[in-house]
């Protein structure tokens, strides 16, 4: 196997969203939208839900032996999913009376808990979070009832906390039969509208469910799913993906625009189960929205602001080209992802920030040459972060090849600190290789945990290829060299102290 080394700037995608994810709580630095409170699709759920899923596909097909470099990050951002300033959009959004709701006016008082019912832009995340935590690191730390719990309270309003508890097996329970209960079509996002795109992260929840524990809800679901939508259609006339249908009226509302977000989100989506499908389609879908530019870069038009009931609304283009990064890297079109990122670097401003790669939010929609440089959180925080970091078919395979057993009995990392970067963490042929350097740019101790080592056997340390140390079960021999010092054995576990520059540092198991 040859060798998968991150580059610059995939190491400062993966340290941006681990700063993001430890901001103090209800410190939303870099990640506040133009549009006020939670209802577009830069809110906060949606950033941290996509920089989890980011993570979740570089930890398994790009560093699958650094399960301590993703762990804490992930919990870190269910954490935060968890924090009323996520969810607290529904107790009004829920309400209805809106454009796409307007009969639902006097239907429905003010819901404090934010998956009861409808809310599955919210709750499937939360779902699919939580399993793709345990499933990922072999863990029940979200089956314990409770542990996922919504709380709030206010001194200013009194009266007792509101307090809703689940876990991850009673939410999953709990968004499957709202799905069938509505006759396997979706769950409405805002009252009434059933989205095409937001049932799939529940789709992947439920999966994630049945390789825990052996079920096969997710196969049931999606065979339900396709004929429900067959007497609407997954495309609408123009070949683009319908976005929604109106519950209540069973009114169809298609990509007219097209907006490219739309079917980049879908799209990007649906692959993890409806691959063919998808990639029979994309080619002619992407081919609408690009705008070739200078050097082979790529971008999108902008999108012009809409008229919704007299109010001028500004539409994300940032969006729609954060999505096609995200689509173009799961349809393994490299040169068309290559090119938006290309366009991304050029005219986006890309910074480094505690040395973590970003593209700062910008509302100005173009530069006076007319290049796009409209930039908003989850395109600039997440969405190029994402598509950097993705491998083809990424979500498919994570969907559609479980993980070995075996994968957690390896040596692997178990702990990381904040001012270390991995480049390079996988077992190959029963040998642990990874690259690591220590950054200056943050604080931290520059060390790295190492299990499945210590105890288990002769080991030989190597760096760059060159011998570094022996380890004896729990007894460490160094080698005379500028490595010597650099590993130790503490409480059977092998610590290993991280150089200023990259090394490789390979522990392969003497025979």
């Amino acid at each position: 196997m040859s060798e998968r080394i991150l580059t610059a700037q995939q190491t400062g995608h993966l340290r941006h969203f681990d700063n993001l994810s430890r901001q103090l709580p209800n410190d939303w630095s870099l990640m506040q939208a133009r549009t006020h409170g939670q209802d577009g699709f830069n809110a906060y759920r949606y950033q941290l839900a996509y920089m989890a899923y980011a993570l979740a596909l570089t930890h398994v097909h790009r560093l699958p032996a650094a399960p301590g470099l993703f762990q804490p990050a992930i919990q870190r951002l269910i954490d935060k999913l968890l924090l009323p300033e996520a969810w607290m959009y529904w107790r009004d959004t829920g309400r209805g009376g809106g454009l796409l709701n307007p009969r639902m006016t006097d239907a429905t008082d003010q819901d404090w808990d934010p998956v009861v019912r409808d809310n599955i832009m919210y709750s499937a995340y939360v779902q699919s979070m939580a399993l793709l935590h345990d499933y990922l690191f072999d863990t029940d730390r979200y089956a314990e009832p409770g542990s996922l719990t919504f709380r709030f309270w206010t001194m200013h309003w009194g009266g007792d906390e509101k307090r809703f508890p689940y876990d991850r097996d009673s939410l999953n329970d709990h968004i499957y039969w709202q799905l069938v209960q509505n006759g396997y079509l979706g769950v409405a996002c805002e009252p009434n509208c059933v989205f095409q795109i937001c049932i799939q992260p529940a789709i992947l929840g439920f999966r994630l469910h049945d390789l825990i524990t052996g079920g096969k809800r997710a196969e049931e679901t999606v065979a339900a799913y396709e004929r429900a939508w067959a007497d609407f259609g997954r495309l609408g006339e123009n070949g683009h993906y319908n976005v929604m249908v109106l519950k209540d009226s069973k009114v169809l509302i298609g990509n007219d625009g097209p907006a490219a977000q739309m079917d980049g989100w879908c799209g990007s989506l649906m692959n993890m189960w409806n691959r063919e499908f998808v990639h029979e389609h994309y080619p002619r879908q992407i081919a609408d929205y690009l705008v070739h530019g200078p050097d082979g870069t790529l971008s999108v038009p902008p999108a012009s602001p809409a008229d919704m009931n007299g109010q001028e609304v500004a539409r994300d283009s940032d969006g729609n080209f954060g999505w096609l990064a995200v689509w173009a890297s799961e349809m393994g079109d490299e040169r068309t992802r290559d090119g938006l990122l290309a366009h991304a670097d050029r005219f986006m401003n890309p910074t480094r920030r505690d040395g973590g790669l970003y593209y700062p939010r910008n509302d100005t929609t173009t530069d006076p040459d007319g290049n796009l440089v409209a930039m908003g959180p989850m395109t600039g925080n997440v969405l190029l972060g994402y598509a950097r970091l993705n491998v083809p078919d990424g979500l498919w395979k994570l969907y559609n090849r479980p993980l070995p057993r075996s994968r957690f009995t390896e040596p692997a990392l178990t702990a990381v600190d904040r001012d270390v970067d991995v480049s390079r963490a996988e077992v190959v042929d029963g040998a642990l290789h990874t690259r690591l350097r220590c950054t200056r740019e943050v604080s931290g101790d520059g060390t790295v945990t190492i299990s499945g080592i210590a105890g288990r056997g002769r080991w030989t340390v190597t760096v760059d290829g060159q011998p570094a140390a022996r380890i004896d079960g729990t007894t460490v021999r160094p080698e005379p060299g500028p490595y010597a010092d650099a590993v130790h054995v503490h409480h059977g576990q092998v610590i290993l102290h991280c150089p200023d520059t990259p090394h490789t540092f390979t522990f392969g198991q003497d025979r």
